[in-house]
């Protein structure tokens, strides 16, 4: 797996004081969003379909430091909108290193190169580099033709300065396994420290709504993608949430492993859905009516659900906190994904899918662009 020891250590000591604590619902990674506003208009995202004046506003340093302190999680990821549209983005990344945080900055890596000279390598510091596959499916996914080919060279050059450098891929119904496979051997010749991989959520307010998975067919093409994996490639991903996408090992959702603080406040009840927002952690924590929501709940926006945001904390939970789910995580690790059998049952029996469908947007439409 693609995680620092260090890393793996800080969250092993984490969960293991909440649960020695007997505190059953506690984060695990904070996701920041200190702004929605993006350089890029991918189909599959819906963050800037809000209004203008929205997207024009960003959250200040002090705004972050007191949402990661108030929450208490070791890892923060930081995704957008782009992050590096942000004017003290710099200045928030140092913030959180010297709270030694583990931080993700996810970019679309379209600034990257032009940024670098703002941030020091850093253990702490990783640049997450959204890439949804091959040149060609990466382009259509951000709708807009060239940007893998800014990419890739700013990945080297993060790397070449000593940056810990790791990769965010969401997948669709169309994804083509073979073509992913050809990304994964792609950034293990880059030498990126880690991928993560997810199945894309219907966001109410993205424009393309046509290519979302249902539960059977992530597991299916995840079972197909990881078939005979290579052993080069690397994960920044828990192996037991690995094997829940390809329907090897149960989990249930834990929509508060990952919060989300953003422009207005604490989400309830978690980055995927919006259904309202608290003013305090500890009122989200309090006030969400937590068993309304997840697959077990037979909530609608929750049936199809596998993604990263809802599911890796459980896996995080399960590895630290049993002896089956440790036992399973070794042998994931050190077998590989591709000697472990998919010969289990799918996780979850068939649930139908109540989300509605849209007709996909051309990837000609109008961009937004606006200054910082």
């Amino acid at each position: 797996m693609g995680v620092p020891i260090s890393q793996m250590w800080t969250v092993a000591s984490y969960v293991m004081r909440q649960r020695l604590t007997g505190r059953k619902r506690y984060p695990l990674v904070l996701m920041l969003e200190p702004l929605f506003r993006c350089n890029l208009a991918c189909a599959g995202c819906g963050k800037i379909q809000h209004p203008k004046e929205v997207l024009k506003r960003h959250l200040s340093p002090e705004e972050c430091f007191r949402a990661v302190e108030e929450c208490g999680a070791p890892i923060v990821s930081i995704p957008g909108g782009e992050p590096l549209l942000h004017p003290e983005i710099a200045e928030i990344v140092a913030g959180l290193v010297a709270r030694k945080k583990y931080v993700y900055l996810c970019t679309n890596a379209l600034l990257l190169e032009k940024k670098l000279d703002e941030f020091t390598p850093s253990k702490y510091l990783s640049f997450s580099i959204h890439l949804d596959g091959p040149r060609e499916e990466h382009d259509e996914a951000v709708c807009r033709e060239g940007v893998y080919d800014v990419v890739i060279p700013a990945i080297r050059a993060a790397i070449a300065r000593g940056f810990r450098v790791t990769t965010n891929s969401t997948l669709f119904n169309h994804s083509d396994p073979e073509r992913v496979r050809e990304l994964f051997d792609t950034l293990a010749d880059l030498g990126v420290e880690g991928t993560m991989v997810s199945p894309g959520y219907p966001y109410e307010k993205a424009p393309d709504q046509e290519h979302f998975l249902h539960r059977r067919q992530t597991e299916t093409l995840f079972r197909k993608v990881f078939a005979n994996a290579n052993r080069r490639w690397r994960f920044n991903q828990s192996p037991l949430f690995l094997e829940f996408l390809r329907g090897n090992w149960d989990l249930e959702c834990t929509p508060w492993g990952m919060p989300t603080y953003n422009l207005f406040g604490w989400q309830k009840p978690c980055y995927l859905i919006q259904g309202g927002y608290c003013d305090t952690f500890a009122e989200l924590m309090e006030s969400t009516r937590w068993e309304e929501y997840g697959a077990a709940s037979g909530n609608p926006k929750c049936v199809d659900c596998m993604v990263h945001s809802g599911y890796e904390a459980t896996a995080v939970a399960e590895t630290f906190g049993s002896l089956r789910g440790l036992a399973r995580a070794a042998r994931v690790t050190f077998a590989g994904l591709g000697e472990m059998r998919d010969d289990m049952p799918s996780s979850t029996p068939p649930r139908p899918s109540t989300r509605p469908t849209k007709s996909t947007p051309t990837r000609d439409r109008e961009l937004v662009q606006l200054q910082v």
